[in-house]
């Protein structure tokens, strides 16, 4: 409404230039249009619209412009608290005391590592979760070069303690670690391996489902190979430690849920694959799942590949 208000208004004042200012006279007594002046005066008003609406725009973020050091603490920091890293160090240039304040760099360490023995430390004098956030990020870098070497560095900065468990926990808890790297320094520290596998939870969790969460932590290996044998091995027995009243019901042992992993994941490449042509039906999944697990009901079976055929891939 004020948009065709104004426009209205423009038209009206343009008319008036019109009608006042833009004829010229001739020798017979008749008058034609002055289109140079027009034009120019058009131009100008214009010009002057332009600058007039930027005034106006200028003056009106100015005016909106919030200083954070006029609202309550407990507000701006939340404010603040929803910058990551890089703009929280911008934030500092105009709020140094806000955007260095320890409650926000504690949630960022917290946030991005969730799990790290220094946490549970007595802080000495002069610590700065901003200067552990910038630790934990090079020792994260390094990881990703070297997992070896990041892990060392976590070490020997008093970040992680040097057990199984702690490393297991910090790597659990952590999703900027490389995944490549992560899955050659799990092959290589089989001890930390078991330690991650007992950190998962699978406990009323279906099958395909509990597999996805444990490959989504500890990725599968793109080959099949011992270590993808020990990945699925530790996995059958911690699913069954977790759920014995669903091992016992559905007559599931480790042994049992070692095969159906396996079948579910030629199942998933047989579906997802673009090369194959002829996909596999629920009727053939469940005749050859059974012909080497015969104590898992066929139902059960065919819910395993109703779930795979809807949600997809279990090992992405």
């Amino acid at each position: 409404m004020g948009q065709g208000l104004w426009r209205v208004a423009r038209n009206q004042q343009f008319q008036q230039g019109y009608a006042e200012h833009t004829y010229i006279a001739t020798d017979n007594g008749r008058r034609i249009i002055d289109n140079d002046n027009l034009n120019y005066r058009r131009q100008l008003q214009g010009g002057m619209d332009i600058c007039r609406l930027l005034k106006v725009r200028n003056a009106k973020d100015q005016q909106g412009f919030i200083n954070l050091e006029m609202l309550p603490p407990e507000l701006s920091l939340t404010i603040l608290s929803y910058l990551n890293a890089t703009d929280l160090c911008l934030a500092s240039c105009v709020w140094q005391d806000l955007a260095n304040d320890e409650i926000l760099w504690q949630g960022l360490c917290k946030s991005t590592w969730g799990h790290c023995s220094i946490y549970n430390k007595r802080h000495p004098l002069g610590f700065s979760f901003r200067d552990l956030y910038m630790r934990l990020d090079e020792g994260s870098l390094t990881f990703n070069a070297n997992p070896h070497w990041g892990i060392e560095y976590f070490i020997s900065r008093g970040i992680l303690d040097d057990s199984a468990k702690e490393i297991a926990k910090f790597i659990f808890c952590t999703r900027t670690l490389n995944w490549k790297n992560l899955r050659l320094y799990l092959d290589r520290r089989r001890d930390v391996l078991d330690e991650l596998v007992t950190l998962h939870n699978f406990s009323n969790q279906f099958l395909p489902n509990a597999l996805r969460d444990f490959f989504r932590h500890i990725h599968a290996p793109e080959e099949r190979g011992e270590y993808l044998e020990t990945l699925i091995t530790k996995f059958s027995n911690r699913f069954c430690a977790c759920n014995p009243a669903l091992a016992r019901d559905l007559g599931l042992s480790p042994d049992a849920v070692y095969v159906l992993c396996y079948s579910l994941i030629l199942l998933s490449i047989d579906l997802a694959s673009p090369h194959v042509k002829n996909k596999m039906s629920k009727r053939e999944f469940i005749r050859n799942t059974r012909r080497a697990a015969q104590n898992i009901s066929e139902d059960f079976v065919g819910h395993l590949y109703d779930n795979i055929y809807l949600v997809g891939h279990v090992a992405v």
